[in-house]
């Protein structure tokens, strides 16, 4: 299954792309990172919407359900056993989602009920897709 994370802009806190870096180097081919324009929110729900297309659309909305790192390791890995091709990720920027882009998404995906900035989102997702990989992989990283 390819996972890939759309987000608008890139980050620019110097500790942020330090924490994006190492997680995506960890997960190596097993994400995909596209970093969109930050323009008007309709023009980023449209890109987001425009470059999903055909994918299972996850969107991280501080409305979204709450899942714990365990129940995100067992929902990827009942996704890979329906056999879904690729989920994209989808991260919006600092004005949020347009209805539209929320009505698109498969599973909207909320890692707070904090609003997060899109570069911690991006950060915490990627640590999470890290973890919920160890966790079916079975490898010691999360304990509980």
């Amino acid at each position: 299954m390819r996972l890939r994370i759309l987000t608008i802009g890139k980050p620019k806190l110097s500790y942020a792309r330090e924490g994006v870096s190492e997680y995506a180097g960890r997960l190596g081919k097993g994400i995909e990172i596209e970093h969109l324009k930050a323009s008007t929110r309709e023009q980023e729900s449209e890109a987001l919407i425009e470059r999903s297309e055909g994918t299972f659309r996850i969107l991280l909305d501080e409305r979204g359900q709450q899942l714990t790192s365990l129940e995100l390791a067992a929902r990827i890995a009942q996704w890979e056993m329906q056999r879904t091709k690729a989920i994209t990720f989808l991260i919006g920027g600092a004005d949020g989602h347009t209805d539209t882009l929320r009505v698109t998404a498969d599973f909207r995906f909320s890692l707070s009920k904090l609003t997060l900035q899109h570069e911690l989102a991006l950060l915490l997702l990627l640590e999470q897709i890290y973890r919920a990989r160890a966790i079916n992989a079975g490898t010691p990283y999360h304990r509980e």
